[in-house]
């Protein structure tokens, strides 16, 4: 069997590079010269390192939840309290959204808003995403109820839809400029809200 020739570049850098350019310009906005190019790659080292441009997104975009802003959530998740993995979820939301080394906004929401039909399994799968993020928000509600750190009365499916609508909010707000500052006093007005 015949050997390829190795790779000549590193390929984690490289899709670090492309998550960059999905992140900034979305799915659609994003062109294989503005990623080939971002990389320090040609077409066909993207082809043979990543498949095409689709599979190239959802690497990036799992690289995004799973080491970016996506791992600081479930890190939130883990607080005692739901109250506090709530506001910790919302303090990092509007840190990551205006952090200065990335595209400002969520790549999971902004990242095919508006996508023609050609790149409707992007949409969905970005849509999917964040439905199971606002799963993941709700089983932790769910179970602060069992143990009594959540009202009786509280609903962890709104509260969670809730808690969802904000930090997207928040992203919307972050990719038209809101500071870190805005966003953090949005996130203690969410906390207001806050069931007794």
């Amino acid at each position: 069997m015949l050997k390829g020739r190795p790779r000549e570049f590193d390929v984690d850098a490289a899709l670090d590079k492309a998550l960059h350019v999905f992140w900034k310009h979305g799915y659609e906005g994003s062109s294989l010269a503005d990623l080939t190019e971002a990389m320090g790659i040609n077409r066909p080292s993207l082809y043979a390192a990543f498949g095409n441009k689709e599979e190239l997104f959802r690497r990036a975009l799992n690289r995004y939840l799973d080491k970016g802003p996506g791992a600081a959530k479930r890190e939130a998740l883990e607080e005692p309290t739901a109250r506090a993995a709530v506001e910790r979820l919302l303090k990092c939301v509007a840190t990551l959204l205006t952090d200065p080394c990335n595209p400002r906004g969520c790549l999971s929401v902004q990242g095919a808003l508006t996508c023609g039909e050609a790149s409707e399994s992007i949409k969905q799968e970005l849509n999917r995403r964040r439905s199971e993020g606002e799963q993941a928000l709700r089983q932790r509600l769910e179970r602060a109820k069992v143990e009594g750190d959540l009202a009786p009365d509280a609903d962890p499916a709104a509260l969670a839809r809730f808690i969802s609508t904000i930090t997207q909010g928040m992203s919307v707000q972050a990719a038209g400029g809101a500071s870190r500052e805005d966003l953090f006093r949005v996130a203690d007005m969410a906390l207001r809200a806050w069931p007794g």
